[in-house]
This record gives structure tokens, sequence and C-alpha cells, in this order.
């Protein structure tokens, strides 16, 4: 029998990277929370036997193994601690909270009820992060010291649709919280611990925070330059490591996305095409194509179901609780 998922919010998050990744690991989606007409469709002609819900209890109601909250960061918290204190597992969409508070404040809830929540980085799961893990793995690049990784768009007009682009960060607005996380979490995957020791979080377009730099040093050498921007004309590759050895750069993200926005999805838990991205090592003048690894976000959920068996979860509550931090320290040295 297959295991029940109930999803808070059938937007960009909950449509396109939780739904396709719960039918990818065999998850039977019980209920879709959303009051807005249109997405309450989507979510009909997506799982036809799906019930639609207005409120965080209905769905509750449904007792589904795992609750998935996909709304808006304002209400990540409410709804993520209303689950856990219904002894529901929780996997909450990036950032966890708005605040290293509201984080802790999920994960303390978590702990006293003795339910597990974890967080949805997917982005370690991108071709990139899997291929630079092997890559460091393999020590093809020597000493490694420095990382540059950036989601850079250029989007002059802001999108008045959008809720992240139109909240306040108090509200759970901006790239802060929106593109930052990705960039974080993948850094401390790669390399381990780190310090905030610069940030730079400004409002370009003047209604939200949209480009953002911060540099991390990690304890183990590596200086991170995360970039996250909405306004960059010029949006530099998405990442480059650099050892003593060689540099590798990739310059774009894996294709899930726009495959998900087409409506596919990794059938089985396994893409029927490539999903690699382009790995090259440089070596000053001379540069070699490195076999990279295939993106699969659907390795995110096939982990929560051997979790929900009582193995491990994709993303510790350590993880979401060191992003938390940097975030914070990220506003606080920025608006000092």
């Amino acid at each position: 029998m297959a295991l029940r998922a109930g999803i808070a919010g059938y937007g960009l998050a909950g449509r396109f990277f939780h739904a396709p990744m719960l039918k990818a690991s065999d998850f039977e989606v019980a209920g879709v929370l959303t009051n807005n007409p249109k997405r309450a469709k989507e979510a009909r002609d997506d799982f036809p036997q799906t019930k639609i819900v207005r409120d965080i209890q209905e769905l509750i109601d449904l007792k589904p193994d795992i609750l998935i909250i996909a709304t808006a960061n304002k209400v990540h918290a409410e709804q993520a601690i209303a689950g856990l204190k219904a002894g529901i597992p929780v996997i909450v969409d990036k950032p966890m909270g708005r605040t290293l508070k509201e984080t802790e404040e999920i994960i303390n809830v978590s702990n006293q009820m003795n339910v597990p929540v974890t967080t949805y980085f997917n982005r370690k799961w991108d071709s990139d992060a899997l291929t630079i893990k092997k890559v460091l793995k393999e020590g093809i690049l020597g000493n490694v010291f420095k990382l540059d990784s950036r989601l850079e768009r250029f989007r002059p007009e802001v999108n008045r649709e959008s809720w992240r682009e139109n909240y306040s960060a108090v509200d759970g607005g901006g790239n802060l919280l929106d593109l930052q996380p990705h960039l974080i979490s993948t850094a401390l995957d790669w390399f381990g611990p780190a310090e905030l020791v610069s940030a730079s979080v400004r409002t370009i377009r003047g209604v939200v925070d949209d480009d953002i730099m911060l540099v991390l040093k990690h304890d183990s050498g590596v200086d991170s330059y995360l970039s996250a921007s909405a306004i960059n004309g010029s949006p530099g590759p998405r990442v480059r490591i650099t050892g003593d050895k060689c540099s590798l750069v990739i310059q774009d993200l894996d294709p899930q996305e726009p495959l998900l926005r087409q409506g596919l999805y990794p059938k089985g838990g396994t893409w029927d095409r490539s999903t690699k991205s382009a790995t090259f090592l440089h070596y000053g003048d001379k540069v070699i194509e490195y076999p990279g690894e295939d993106g699969n976000y659907a390795n995110f959920y096939i982990q929560v179901k051997s979790a929900l068996a009582g193995g491990e979860w994709p993303v510790t509550k350590d993880e979401a609780l060191a992003v938390a931090k940097i975030i914070d320290k990220a506003r606080e040295i920025s608006f000092r």
C-alpha cells in the first residue's frame, strides 16, 4: 500500500518541485491545501483522486503519512508545528523558517513530540552538486581553496504576481530566503562548517532584497563566495571551484526544473533522459570535459521513504539550523 502525502500549497514549489517527486517515489497524494481556484483545478487535474482542502487542520485530518509544507514562507512555522503536534512527520520547503528563531521553534517541537522534520534543500541533488562531490572525492582539483557559487538571473521588472518578489523580508520575501538557502546548503555540504565573514544584502528594484553576496570561511580552509541576484544582466557560471591543480567550471543548472515545468518527471524514480550539467576542468588554457553525474530530486523522496521506515532523513536538523544562522547573521552584518 502506497504511503500517503498531504501537500500544503500548490504553487511553484508544491506543484513542480514536490508533487512530481512524490509521484516518482510512489507516494499517493491524499490531499492538497489551496484556496486558489486555479491551483485547486491543477491539483485535481494532476491527481484526480486527491482531496482539496482549505486549511491546515483539514489536511491534518486526512492523516497522511507525511506532510509537505510548500506554502508562502510566512506560514511555514505555523503549519509545520501544527503537523508535528498531530504526530505527522513534516517536510518544509526551504527555508524551514524565516529566521533562526522560527527554525528553532519548529525543531524544538519536533524534538519534544519525537516526530521527524526535514527541509527540502533539493539543490543537493542537482547534477552540479553530485558531480562536485564526486570530483572532490577523487581529489582532481588538489588543495581546494575557493568556491564561487551563483544563482543569478536578469529580471529587471518585478513580477507582481509572485509573493517571493513582493513580500517584505519580515513576511518571508526576497532572495536571501529564496535563493541563498540553496547556495549556503550546498557550500556547507561540499566543504563543511563555515562562518559568515561578509554580507551585502541589497534591494535594487525597490521592493525586496534582490542582489546578495555572502562570503563564508569554512573550517576546511575554503572560502565561499555566494551570489544570488535577480538583476544581473551577465550572469556568471553556476559554479567555479578552484584548487592548486585545476579549476572546475559548470556554467548552467541541470535541466530538471524546466523538465518538471513541462509536466515531466522521473517515473519510477529515474529520469529517462540525461539530466547532466556540462562540467569542465580548466588547467589554464587547457580545458577538459569531465563526465558529470545525472541530477535527480526523486532521491530526496526515496530517502524520505527509507526514513519513514527508520532510516536517515535526507537533510538533518543541524543542516537547517546552520543555514538559518548564516541567513540571520547576513541581515545583521548588512544592516548594521
